[in-house]
C-alpha cells in the first residue's frame, strides 16, 4: 500500500520551491495511492487536485479545500460519490472508469452550486435506463456531463420525471449492488485460492504468462491483483539488472589457476604467429578513453580492466614480462599486447679469463690560430691481477718482504739541453 508522504508530495511542489502551504495545483496520478490523506492539512490552498489512476476507493479528507476547483479521481476503485458537500468551490468533478454503481450518490453534489461539469463515463451506473435524465434532474447546476451539453429540453425532462426516474434507478442500483456483492465474494475467494496453492509454487515467467493470458471481469478485486502481479514483475526485474555489491568476481581457482574471463563481453583474438610470442588483440571501443583501460600482465596470465570490468586470460605459456609490450591503434581503437614467451635455458658460463689489453691512444689535432694543439686520451689499463697494487696494506708498518719496482726512487737526470743557471737557488 502506498501511502502519501511529505516528501511525495514536496517533489511534486518543485515550482514552489518545494513549499507546500502556498501550493495551488498537485498532480499524483500513477502513484498506486489507496487514501486520500493529509493534503488538506498540508496544502489549504489547493485549487486543482490531480490523482487519476490510483487505487483509491474512497472520496475521503477533502472537506477543508476550500478553494479546490478541479478534482479528478478517474481510473480508481471509488464505488459512492461522497464527501464533497463542502468543496464549496468545485467547479470540475471527474470520476471516469471508476465502479460507481450507487447513482443516488450522485445526490451529495446538490450543495455543490459551483458544480458545472461532471464526468461519469465508464462506471456501471450509466447503463441504467434514464441515467442522463436522472443525474441532469438531480443537479441543475449542470451544464455538461460526460462531455456533452446539456440542453433546456434536457432539464425539462429531467426535473418533470425525476421521481418515476429515480424508483427506476432504485431498481436496478439494488439489482446491481446484489450482483456486485456476489461477485466481491467470488472474486475475493478465488483470488486467495489461486496466490495460496496455484501460483505460490508456480514460476515467476510461467505465472505471469499464465495471468496476463487468462479472462479477468472488471472489478476492483481484479485492479488490485493487477497491481500486484505488476509490483511482483517490477522487483522480479530490478532484483536481476542491480548489479550485486556484495559478490566477488573469483578470478584464481583454489589450485591457483586463473580463470578466463569476459566480464565485457569484448571481441579478442589470441594468436602465436611468430612462435616466439603471444599477441592479445582486443577490440577495444574506439572512443573509449585510453585512461579507463587497466593492464595486469603476469607470466601465466594477462588481465585487462575496461570500466571497472575484467577480462582476463590464461596464457598456455609463460612470458617474459619485462619486454612485453601495449599498443593502442588510433583508428579502430583496438588494444594490441604482445608478450615474447619466457625462455628459461641456462647456458654454461665460460671459464676462460679474458683481459681488456692496452688500447691504443686516440689524438685529436686541431690547427688554428697559428698553433697546434695535441689532445690525447688515454683508455683505462686492464691487466693481470699480478700487477695490481694492494692498496690493504699501505698502512701496514711491517717491512714487505718484497720490494715494489713501483714504490722505488728513481733519480730524475735532466734533459740533455739543460743549463744550470747558478744564480737561482736550489728547491727545498
Amino acid at each position: 500500500m502506498v501511502k502519501i508522504t511529505v516528501e511525495m508530495v514536496r517533489n511534486k511542489a518543485e515550482h514552489h520551491d518545494r513549499l507546500l502551504a502556498p501550493l495551488e495545483e498537485i498532480a499524483l496520478h500513477q502513484e498506486n495511492i489507496e487514501k486520500i490523506e493529509f493534503i488538506q492539512d498540508w496544502c489549504p490552498k489547493l485549487k486543482i487536485l490531480l490523482m487519476q489512476s490510483n487505487l483509491i476507493a474512497k472520496i475521503e479528507n477533502l472537506n477543508k479545500l476550500k478553494h479546490l476547483t478541479y478534482l479528478n479521481l478517474a481510473l480508481n476503485n471509488i464505488e459512492v460519490i461522497e464527501n464533497l458537500e463542502r468543496c464549496e468551490s468545485l467547479e470540475k468533478l471527474d470520476l471516469t472508469l471508476n465502479f460507481i454503481g450507487d447513482i443516488v450518490s450522485v445526490e451529495s453534489l446538490i450543495c455543490n452550486y459551483n458544480l458545472v461539469n461532471l464526468y461519469l463515463t465508464g462506471n456501471p451506473c450509466t447503463d441504467y435506463d434514464n441515467y442522463r435524465d436522472f443525474v441532469i434532474g438531480t443537479l441543475p447546476q449542470l451544464s455538461t456531463l460526460d462531455g456533452k451539453d446539456i440542453e433546456r429540453s434536457d432539464r425539462i425532462k429531467g426535473l418533470q420525471n425525476l421521481p418515476v426516474i429515480r424508483s427506476d434507478i432504485l431498481f436496478e442500483q439494488n439489482i446491481y449492488k446484489q450482483q456486485r456483492k456476489a461477485q466481491k465474494l467470488r472474486l475475493e475467494s478465488n483470488i486467495q485460492e489461486k496466490w495460496e496453492n496455484e501460483y505460490k509454487h508456480m514460476d515467476p515467467e510461467e505465472r505471469n504468462k499464465i495471468f496476463w493470458a487468462s479472462k479477468t471481469e472488471h472489478a476492483p478485486e481484479v485492479r488490485y491483483e493487477i497491481e500486484r502481479m505488476r509490483e511482483l514483475k517490477q522487483k522480479s526485474y530490478e532484483s536481476e539488472t542491480k548489479p550485486d555489491e556484495k559478490k566477488e568476481t573469483r578470478l584464481f581457482t583454489s589450485d591457483g589457476r586463473p580463470f578466463n574471463i569476459n566480464q565485457p563481453k569484448i571481441d579478442f583474438k589470441f594468436s602465436d604467429e611468430d612462435s616466439n610470442s603471444y599477441i592479445l588483440d582486443l577490440a577495444v571501443y574506439k572512443h573509449l578513453d585510453t585512461n579507463l583501460l587497466d593492464i595486469e600482465i603476469q607470466t601465466n596470465y594477462i588481465r585487462v580492466t575496461i570500466k571497472g570490468k575484467i577480462f582476463q586470460l590464461h596464457l598456455p605459456q609463460e612470458v617474459d614480462i619485462t619486454n612485453s609490450t601495449a599498443q593502442r591503434s588510433q583508428i579502430t581503437g583496438h588494444l594490441v599486447v604482445k608478450m615474447p614467451k619466457a625462455n628459461f635455458i641456462l647456458k654454461k658460463a665460460s671459464t676462460t679469463k679474458k683481459y681488456i689489453t692496452q688500447s691504443p691512444i686516440n689524438e685529436t689535432r686541431v690547427s688554428g690560430c697559428g698553433m697546434e694543439i695535441t689532445q690525447t686520451r688515454e683508455f683505462l689499463e686492464i691487466g693481470s691481477s699480478d700487477n695490481v697494487l694492494d692498496l690493504t696494506k699501505m698502512m701496514s708498518t711491517k717491512t714487505p718482504s718484497y720490494t715494489d719496482p713501483r714504490m722505488s726512487l728513481i733519480e730524475k737526470k735532466p734533459s740533455s739541453n739543460f743549463i744550470d743557471n747558478p744564480e737561482v737557488p736550489d728547491l727545498i
